[in-house]
């Protein structure tokens, strides 16, 4: 099986090199990943400058872009012979949970994987213990995903989100939808050496809505690893119907 690997904090990251060392044994692994910390690029893709792509290694690649960057280069150029059968992104320093799925870098390189067709993706996080990172849970539920979908019936496009707290019991995860919890809204404003304003923006993390089955629920109250099924289709069922019902002088649906 070939598999691309990418991440949002770049080549050099622990979290990427754990995974890529779980993942390698199974598959014909490809690791093209940013030059540098990627977080928060959502699913930024660079149109209006020319992008770098400097090899690491066989099968590394490091590209200057974001990790949508780097997954539309590996699949469009540096794989386009054989695309890649799986795509995963992380190891993520740092949990993406609830609405983080719409910020985070990590989730955007497993995404544009489904985007372009190719049917496995798995974008997968790590919780910190006070701060401190271990990567080995994580990689270990990776490695156990990629054995999965060799041996199941992927009906695709199957995108998943993986959140794995440190204190995560060994060898257990829970099947989960999106939780809620967000940021605390914040601008900081601060005067440069000149006198002029900048600003900071993003403020601390909220606690999480109480959602049993929820991811939060599952990392932050429960410590268990989550995996929840996520899709590109942002389509509202409910605003279809509702918009419906609407009327709108001087106008009818077609």
């Amino acid at each position: 099986m070939r598999v691309l690997l990418t991440n949002d904090d770049g080549i050099e990251s622990a979290g990427l090199k754990a995974l890529e060392e779980a993942l390698r044994p199974l598959c014909e692994l490809w690791v093209v990943a940013p030059d540098r910390e990627q977080s928060a690029a959502s699913h930024a893709i660079s149109l209006a400058r020319p992008l770098r792509i400097h090899r690491a290694g066989e099968r590394r690649f490091a590209v200057d872009g974001t990790p949508t960057d780097c997954v539309y280069l590996a699949i469009n150029h540096l794989m386009k012979e054989a695309r890649p059968e799986a795509v995963f992104s992380g190891i993520n320093h740092g949990p993406n949970l609830a609405e983080d799925v719409l910020y985070s870098g990590t989730v955007a390189g497993a995404t544009e994987g489904t985007v372009l067709g190719v049917p496995f993706c798995v974008a997968m996080s790590a919780i910190p213990n006070q701060h401190r990172f271990e990567f080995a849970a994580a990689a270990a539920l990776g490695r156990g995903l990629l054995a999965g979908a060799q041996t199941a019936i992927v009906r695709g496009p199957v995108l998943l989100n993986v959140n794995v707290p440190a204190q995560a019991p060994p060898g257990r995860f829970r099947i989960t939808t999106l939780g809620r919890r967000g940021y605390l809204a914040q601008v900081e404003e601060r005067r440069d050496p000149r006198g002029r304003p900048y600003y900071w923006i993003g403020g601390p993390e909220r606690d999480h809505d109480d959602m049993p089955g929820s991811d939060c629920n599952a990392v932050f109250d429960d410590q268990v690893a989550s995996i929840t099924p996520i899709h590109t289709d942002l389509t509202s069922s409910a605003g279809v119907a509702q918009l419906r019902e609407w009327d709108l002088p001087g106008f009818s649906a077609a």
